[in-house]
């Protein structure tokens, strides 16, 4: 089992920064597949950003220049930092991590972009 618990969202004006936090209950030394995902409302939920245990980082193509995904593997936790926000990242965001052939989501965190 791994609780993930997310955390840092806010409102903010557009053209702000937030980072968000994923606090994870076990070691996620070894977890390879760390995810960001968010859900605005009305919509789908989407795939944002990805970080493998190697470090290697992926985004999707909206995202990519203004988010960057870190994860801090002695403090369990990943990292998403947004900057130049904008009111369509409104939306709530999830952290994700694949582990033992589960994936394991967080209770996600509500980030609102003023114009």
């Amino acid at each position: 089992q791994v609780q993930l618990v997310e955390s840092g969202g806010g409102l903010v004006q557009a053209g702000g920064s937030l980072r968000l936090s994923c606090a994870a209950s076990v070691s996620i030394f070894s977890i390879n597949g760390m995810y960001w995902y968010r859900q605005a409302p009305g919509k789908q939920r989407e795939w944002a950003a990805r970080i493998t245990s190697g470090g290697s980082t992926y985004y999707a193509d909206s995202l990519k220049g203004r988010f960057s995904i870190s994860r801090d593997n002695a403090k369990n936790t990943m990292y998403l930092q947004m900057n130049s926000l904008k009111p369509e990242d409104t939306a709530v965001y999830y952290c994700a991590a694949d582990k033992m052939g589960s994936r394991y989501w967080g209770q996600g965190t509500q980030v609102t972009v003023t114009s």
